[in-house]
């Protein structure tokens, strides 16, 4: 950011800016620090919810369908399909809807801007997206790819091709383990992570605070 020329209006906002931003315990960086995290799911939920849904169509779409195919097979096949893309579109429609005001006020360098943002009145619709597209959407993603090979290779007429379909459960199964053992990892470290920042920003608080104590005593002695 190119800082601008002294004694203007644009120098003062400016200087408003960064002295609000450079103190991490303020309220408005901390809100500006939820724009920003808010702004980059809302970002990552779209792009994922738009790749993995217009998967599932295509593939309902081009797949080539036995008449021998097990009828609980395509059922569930397209059960799953219509609950990955639901889910997905879900998460897409609530990002398309809410990225754009986020985007907005972020495009304006003004600490009180963040104000106009709905990004905290819309936490639990942003923090849903998310967990479509990130969470549930992968799951249904990663079954999705198990029925397609089941449907693909579950007939008589490749019935010798059914090991195919066999390996790629195998694989799907463990995969989709280390995926639930990796989210609920992760979540507990960050959770931990911002219980840590909490804890150090109240230390640093009551520091400050008895420091402003200790100042006043001496004045009025």
């Amino acid at each position: 950011m190119q800082q601008p020329e002294t004694n203007s209006y644009e120098a003062w906002l400016f200087r408003s800016y960064v002295n609000q931003m450079s103190n991490p315990h303020t309220s408005q960086a901390f809100s500006w620090r939820k724009l920003y995290l808010s702004r980059a799911k809302l970002k990552a939920s779209s792009r994922t919810s738009a790749l993995l849904s217009g998967f599932a169509m295509v593939a309902l779409v081009e797949i080539q369908v036995e008449d021998d195919v097990p009828s609980g097979l395509m059922i569930a096949f397209s059960v799953c399909t219509t609950l990955l893309v639901s889910v997905h579109l879900m998460a897409l429609m609530i990002s398309t809807c809410i990225l754009p005001n986020i985007e907005a006020v972020s495009n304006v360098h003004n600490v009180n801007a963040v104000s106009e943002s709905p990004h905290e009145k819309m936490e639990m619709f942003i923090q849903t997206a998310w967990a479509c597209s990130t969470g549930l959407g992968i799951i249904l993603f990663l079954a999705e790819i198990a029925l397609l090979c089941w449907v693909k290779f579950d007939t008589k007429k490749a019935n010798h091709n059914k090991n195919a379909a066999i390996a790629s459960t195998s694989i799907v199964i463990p995969v989709s383990i280390l995926f639930l053992l990796f989210a609920v990892h992760f979540y507990r470290k960050l959770i931990a992570h911002k219980y840590e920042q909490s804890s150090r920003g109240l230390e640093e608080l009551q520091t400050l605070a008895a420091d402003l104590e200790n100042h006043s005593a001496v004045q009025n002695v």
